[in-house]
Protein backbone atom coordinates (compact mmCIF):
# COMPACT_ATOMS: atom_id res chain seq x y z
CA UNK A 1 0.00 0.00 0.00
CA UNK A 2 1.22 3.40 -0.74
CA UNK A 3 2.44 5.80 2.16
CA UNK A 4 0.27 8.85 2.88
CA UNK A 5 3.17 10.85 1.62
CA UNK A 6 2.93 8.93 -1.92
CA UNK A 7 -0.85 10.02 -2.18
CA UNK A 8 -0.37 13.44 -0.79
CA UNK A 9 2.49 13.83 -3.47
CA UNK A 10 0.08 12.52 -6.34
CA UNK A 11 -2.75 15.01 -4.82
CA UNK A 12 -0.31 18.03 -4.76
CA UNK A 13 0.88 17.23 -8.68
CA UNK A 14 -3.18 18.21 -9.33
CA UNK A 15 -2.54 21.90 -7.19
CA UNK A 16 1.20 22.16 -7.03
CA UNK A 17 0.79 22.28 -3.07
CA UNK A 18 -0.42 20.54 -0.43
CA UNK A 19 -3.41 21.62 1.87
CA UNK A 20 -5.47 20.51 4.79
CA UNK A 21 -8.37 19.68 2.79
CA UNK A 22 -5.98 17.21 0.57
CA UNK A 23 -5.06 15.66 3.68
CA UNK A 24 -8.39 15.12 4.97
CA UNK A 25 -9.25 13.53 1.10
CA UNK A 26 -6.84 11.32 1.19
CA UNK A 27 -7.14 9.95 4.92
CA UNK A 28 -10.74 9.09 4.53
CA UNK A 29 -10.33 7.22 1.39
CA UNK A 30 -7.59 5.27 2.84
CA UNK A 31 -9.80 4.25 5.77
CA UNK A 32 -12.72 3.89 4.08
CA UNK A 33 -10.96 1.56 1.25
CA UNK A 34 -9.34 -0.12 4.58
CA UNK A 35 -12.79 -0.64 5.92
CA UNK A 36 -14.01 -2.22 3.30
CA UNK A 37 -11.21 -4.02 2.61
CA UNK A 38 -10.82 -3.32 -1.08
CA UNK A 39 -7.88 -2.61 -3.08
CA UNK A 40 -6.13 1.07 -3.19
CA UNK A 41 -6.46 2.86 -7.01
CA UNK A 42 -8.59 0.61 -7.93
CA UNK A 43 -8.50 -0.36 -11.87
CA UNK A 44 -11.84 -2.75 -11.61
CA UNK A 45 -14.82 0.07 -10.90
CA UNK A 46 -15.85 -2.00 -7.78
CA UNK A 47 -15.72 0.78 -5.26
CA UNK A 48 -18.21 4.06 -6.20
CA UNK A 49 -17.02 6.70 -4.44
CA UNK A 50 -19.82 9.44 -3.79
CA UNK A 51 -18.04 12.86 -2.45
CA UNK A 52 -20.33 16.01 -1.15
CA UNK A 53 -18.02 18.56 -2.28
CA UNK A 54 -15.73 19.34 -4.82
CA UNK A 55 -12.26 21.06 -5.08
CA UNK A 56 -9.52 19.76 -3.34
CA UNK A 57 -10.43 17.75 -1.13
CA UNK A 58 -12.15 15.31 -4.06
CA UNK A 59 -8.70 15.19 -5.59
CA UNK A 60 -7.30 13.57 -2.91
CA UNK A 61 -9.95 10.74 -2.84
CA UNK A 62 -9.45 10.23 -6.24
CA UNK A 63 -5.59 9.88 -5.90
CA UNK A 64 -6.46 7.11 -3.29
CA UNK A 65 -9.05 5.31 -4.33
CA UNK A 66 -8.63 5.32 -8.13
CA UNK A 67 -12.12 6.67 -8.33
CA UNK A 68 -12.64 9.29 -11.29
CA UNK A 69 -15.38 11.25 -12.95
CA UNK A 70 -14.30 9.93 -16.31
CA UNK A 71 -14.45 6.44 -14.81
CA UNK A 72 -17.51 6.81 -13.41
CA UNK A 73 -16.81 5.80 -10.32
CA UNK A 74 -16.18 9.14 -8.54
CA UNK A 75 -19.48 11.32 -8.32
CA UNK A 76 -20.90 14.20 -6.52
CA UNK A 77 -23.66 15.20 -4.36
CA UNK A 78 -23.10 18.70 -3.73
CA UNK A 79 -23.91 19.23 -0.03
CA UNK A 80 -21.04 21.78 0.46
CA UNK A 81 -19.81 19.24 3.16
CA UNK A 82 -15.94 17.68 3.29
CA UNK A 83 -17.10 14.13 3.55
CA UNK A 84 -17.48 10.68 1.26
CA UNK A 85 -19.30 8.07 1.23
CA UNK A 86 -17.35 4.79 -0.10
CA UNK A 87 -19.69 1.63 -1.85
CA UNK A 88 -18.81 -1.57 -2.60
CA UNK A 89 -20.96 -2.06 -5.67
CA UNK A 90 -20.34 -6.04 -5.48
CA UNK A 91 -21.75 -6.27 -1.54
CA UNK A 92 -23.31 -3.45 -1.73
CA UNK A 93 -21.63 -2.40 1.55
CA UNK A 94 -21.36 1.55 1.95
CA UNK A 95 -19.42 3.65 4.75
CA UNK A 96 -19.89 7.30 4.61
CA UNK A 97 -16.96 9.13 6.77
CA UNK A 98 -16.80 12.86 7.89
CA UNK A 99 -14.65 15.21 10.26
CA UNK A 100 -15.45 14.77 13.80
CA UNK A 101 -17.17 18.31 14.68
CA UNK A 102 -14.52 19.60 16.88
CA UNK A 103 -11.33 18.99 14.49
CA UNK A 104 -9.77 21.96 13.82
CA UNK A 105 -9.55 22.29 18.13
CA UNK A 106 -8.51 19.11 18.35
CA UNK A 107 -5.88 19.94 15.63
CA UNK A 108 -4.24 22.46 18.32
CA UNK A 109 -2.86 19.65 20.68
CA UNK A 110 -0.89 18.09 17.50
CA UNK A 111 1.00 20.69 15.99
CA UNK A 112 3.57 23.43 16.12
CA UNK A 113 1.78 25.82 18.67
CA UNK A 114 4.32 28.65 16.60
CA UNK A 115 2.44 27.60 13.37
CA UNK A 116 -0.32 29.87 11.85
CA UNK A 117 -3.74 28.35 11.53
CA UNK A 118 -3.31 26.75 8.54
CA UNK A 119 -0.24 25.13 8.88
CA UNK A 120 -1.87 23.61 12.22
CA UNK A 121 -4.53 22.35 9.99
CA UNK A 122 -1.91 20.83 7.64
CA UNK A 123 0.58 19.45 10.35
CA UNK A 124 -2.22 18.06 12.50
CA UNK A 125 -4.56 16.27 9.67
CA UNK A 126 -1.20 14.31 8.69
CA UNK A 127 -0.48 12.60 12.33
CA UNK A 128 -3.82 12.71 14.22
CA UNK A 129 -5.44 9.01 14.70
CA UNK A 130 -8.45 8.07 12.88
CA UNK A 131 -10.85 7.89 15.70
CA UNK A 132 -10.15 11.84 16.59
CA UNK A 133 -10.17 12.51 12.65
CA UNK A 134 -13.32 11.42 11.43
CA UNK A 135 -16.66 9.85 12.36
CA UNK A 136 -17.35 6.60 10.53
CA UNK A 137 -20.93 5.71 9.37
CA UNK A 138 -22.63 2.17 7.76
CA UNK A 139 -25.37 3.40 5.52
CA UNK A 140 -27.61 2.64 3.51
CA UNK A 141 -27.69 4.23 -0.49
CA UNK A 142 -31.06 5.41 -0.95
CA UNK A 143 -31.05 4.74 -4.49
CA UNK A 144 -30.36 1.98 -7.11
CA UNK A 145 -26.92 1.18 -7.64
CA UNK A 146 -27.81 -0.53 -10.92
CA UNK A 147 -29.55 2.57 -12.48
CA UNK A 148 -26.54 4.50 -11.09
CA UNK A 149 -23.92 2.78 -12.97
CA UNK A 150 -26.51 1.90 -16.06
CA UNK A 151 -25.66 0.41 -19.42
CA UNK A 152 -23.18 2.53 -21.19
CA UNK A 153 -24.54 1.89 -24.31
CA UNK A 154 -27.88 2.93 -24.21
CA UNK A 155 -28.92 5.53 -26.20
CA UNK A 156 -32.13 7.50 -26.46
CA UNK A 157 -33.41 10.91 -28.34
CA UNK A 158 -35.02 13.48 -26.37
CA UNK A 159 -38.37 14.52 -27.77
CA UNK A 160 -38.56 17.61 -27.33
CA UNK A 161 -34.74 19.16 -28.05
CA UNK A 162 -33.79 15.84 -30.08
CA UNK A 163 -30.66 15.87 -28.20
CA UNK A 164 -28.90 12.13 -27.33
CA UNK A 165 -29.27 11.05 -23.89
CA UNK A 166 -26.81 8.37 -22.65
CA UNK A 167 -26.53 6.17 -19.15
CA UNK A 168 -30.56 6.10 -18.64
CA UNK A 169 -31.02 9.39 -17.78
CA UNK A 170 -33.91 10.36 -19.68
CA UNK A 171 -37.23 10.59 -18.33
CA UNK A 172 -40.74 9.59 -19.55
CA UNK A 173 -43.74 12.08 -19.23
CA UNK A 174 -46.67 11.69 -20.71
CA UNK A 175 -45.28 8.49 -22.71
CA UNK A 176 -42.70 10.25 -23.98
CA UNK A 177 -38.85 10.59 -23.61
CA UNK A 178 -37.33 13.75 -22.28
CA UNK A 179 -34.00 14.66 -20.82
CA UNK A 180 -34.30 16.05 -17.21
CA UNK A 181 -33.80 19.59 -19.02
CA UNK A 182 -37.18 19.29 -21.00
CA UNK A 183 -39.31 17.66 -17.94
CA UNK A 184 -38.21 20.48 -16.06
CA UNK A 185 -35.10 19.83 -13.98
CA UNK A 186 -32.88 21.97 -16.17
CA UNK A 187 -30.06 24.07 -14.19
CA UNK A 188 -30.08 26.37 -17.39
CA UNK A 189 -32.27 28.70 -18.94
CA UNK A 190 -32.07 29.64 -22.79
CA UNK A 191 -31.87 33.35 -22.71
CA UNK A 192 -31.85 33.59 -26.71
CA UNK A 193 -30.29 32.15 -29.88
CA UNK A 194 -26.97 32.39 -30.87
CA UNK A 195 -26.08 34.26 -34.22
CA UNK A 196 -22.86 35.28 -35.13
CA UNK A 197 -22.13 38.68 -33.57
CA UNK A 198 -22.18 36.15 -30.48
CA UNK A 199 -20.61 33.04 -31.48
CA UNK A 200 -18.15 32.29 -33.80
CA UNK A 201 -19.81 30.56 -36.81
CA UNK A 202 -18.00 27.65 -36.08
CA UNK A 203 -19.87 27.24 -33.27
CA UNK A 204 -23.52 27.55 -34.68
CA UNK A 205 -25.90 24.93 -35.95
CA UNK A 206 -28.89 24.22 -36.13
CA UNK A 207 -30.61 23.40 -33.02
CA UNK A 208 -34.11 22.43 -33.31
CA UNK A 209 -36.65 23.97 -30.57
CA UNK A 210 -40.22 22.19 -30.35
CA UNK A 211 -43.06 23.68 -27.97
Amino acid sequence: MPSLDEFLQLSSLRHNHVCPRQVLGVRMAMLGVSLLNLPFQQSNKRLLTIVETDGCFADGIAVTTGCEFGHRTLRLVDYGKVAATFIDTRTQQAIRIAPRPCLREEAAHHADENANRWQRYLQAYQVMPDQELFVVQQVSPQFSLTKLISQAKHRVTCVHCAEEIINEREVVVNGEILCRACAGEAYYAVTGAADAETLPSLLLGDIPHRN
